[in-house]
């Protein structure tokens, strides 16, 4: 059923905050699916049930300032599957294949559409909408931070921890994109076996 046009108020609460979670979910899957250019309010409104009135109610200044609340919502939410993933085992090496592994997981089972939540908006948007990039880039550093936090506790010491995040990152962040053309898990499961090997040889 269509959200009727007070769902956008204040009363009740909550159905107002569910109303903006539906919204800035449905622009998230959007986003990673067709990209921020070719994704329009319109159809974000009509993936989440509702208005274009509830839409602007809680995005006043438009597509821009929704993007950077779906990117924000791509970043906890990958940064818990990260954190979840690398929760699986006290060997960093074993962590980070596990990680790749679930990823190839996910991607397989969203028919290769659904990689990273801020890869393609921001390539699309690079130079052109500060507050995006800045969304993107706060997501990558939370992480970078997450997989560093997982090496230092593992022993490594701060500069080696902080090097080595920002290769897997890199790594997997190509290797996910490389998967996705290539509609195979084998791009994400090799990096993933090859990023073990080299922690191992780190440690």
């Amino acid at each position: 059923m269509k959200t009727k046009p007070q769902d956008a108020g204040a009363s009740p609460a909550g159905a107002g905050l569910g109303t903006r979670e539906r919204v800035v979910r449905a622009a998230s899957r959007l986003f990673q699916r067709q990209g921020y250019e070719g994704t329009g309010i319109k159809l974000i409104a009509q993936e989440a049930e509702a208005t274009l009135g509830s839409v602007y109610h809680f995005f006043p200044n438009g597509k821009e300032e929704l993007a950077v609340a779906a990117i924000q919502h791509g970043d906890r939410e990958f940064a818990e599957m990260l954190s979840s993933g690398l929760a699986g085992s006290d060997d960093p090496a074993v962590a980070v294949e596990n990680c790749a592994r679930t990823l190839a997981t996910a991607l397989r089972e969203s028919d290769w559409a659904e990689g990273c939540p801020v890869t393609a908006t921001a390539l699309e948007t690079l130079g052109r909408t500060p507050s995006i990039q800045q969304a993107c880039l706060e997501a990558l550093r939370n992480w970078q931070a997450v997989l560093a936090a997982k090496f230092r506790a593992s022993g490594f010491d701060d500069e080696e921890a902080e090097e080595l995040a920002c290769t897997v990152l890199s790594a997997l962040e190509g290797a996910e994109v490389t998967s996705q053309v290539f509609r195979s898990e084998k791009p994400l499961l090799t990096t993933g076996r090859r990023m073990a090997q080299l922690i191992r040889s780190r440690s």
